[in-house]
């Protein structure tokens, strides 16, 4: 009975830890005054500043926009990627997921530099477009690394039982494969979306005068005092994700019930 005490009472211990961060921010972010250490009264004014903040929002249009496309391209190059590397032999395959560990492992400024002089080689504006490719780049490792646990968990017999019955290898792939690893698939977007919206330094070296996501903004802002609408957006961005991970998992669960009803 102890021991169960004190097991909970160290997960909430880290919890805490975790997330007591975020809770003063989301506290402060209803706060009256501009100070980000004293509370002065409750307030939803930086809500409605936030609106009317023009750099913010603009920042939070390409942060999103290069988030979603990075987080789908990313997630399609590195299902069939992943799926390849399965099926490689145990030599090639060893290869191939160390090159695949090594942007994972590099820092993320070996990596910017790298990408800012090859985008500079191939004499492509810096905009947009380059800090799309650089979130693409930098996403598809991670991607794979999520779902290649699903591929080694799957009956590799299902496959060949699909096209045995007469469907073609696209249609095995669509309808059994793809089905089967759809929670790594998943796992995958979201930690492309995450680390897309996360970044500042790849996209500080590869963006363009023209194009700024939240980080750079935030750090541009650093420098003069941070406006309390970033609280705000901060707030607004993790309740957000919060209530997409629970419609998620809620999902997910209902399917994995369905299938198991079905067997």
């Amino acid at each position: 009975m102890v021991n169960k005490q004190l097991k909970r009472l160290y997960t909430f211990l880290i919890f805490l830890f975790l997330y007591a961060p975020i809770i003063i921010l989301m506290i402060f972010s209803f706060n009256s005054s501009k100070s980000r250490g004293v509370w002065t009264g409750f307030t939803f004014k930086w809500y409605i500043e936030l609106f009317k903040n023009e750099e913010v929002l603009t920042a939070l249009y390409y942060t999103l926009l290069v988030a979603v496309l990075a987080s789908i391209i990313s997630t399609i190059i590195g299902t069939f990627a992943a799926i390849g590397i399965h099926n490689m032999t145990s030599f090639k395959k060893k290869v191939v997921l160390n090159l695949n560990y090594l942007p994972v492992l590099n820092p993320d400024i070996v990596t910017a530099v790298s990408l800012m002089i090859l985008f500079r080689f191939a004499n492509i504006d810096f905009g947009f477009l380059t800090m799309l490719l650089a979130h693409i780049t930098f996403n598809i490792p991670y991607v794979i690394l999520s779902i290649l646990p699903k591929l080694k968990q799957l009956n590799k017999h299902l496959a060949e039982a699909a096209m045995d019955l007469g469907a073609t290898p696209f249609y095995a792939l669509r309808k059994v494969i793809i089905p089967e690893i759809m929670p790594g698939i998943v796992t995958g977007a979201l930690i492309a979306f995450t680390l897309s919206i996360d970044d500042f330094v790849i996209s500080f070296f590869t963006t363009g005068p023209q194009v700024t996501n939240l980080s750079i903004t935030i750090y541009s802002m650093a420098r003069r005092g941070i406006n309390p609408v970033i609280n705000a957006l901060s707030t607004l961005m993790f309740l957000s994700v919060l209530i997409l991970l629970i419609i998620i998992n809620k999902r997910t669960s209902k399917d994995v019930k369905h299938r198991g009803d079905i067997i």
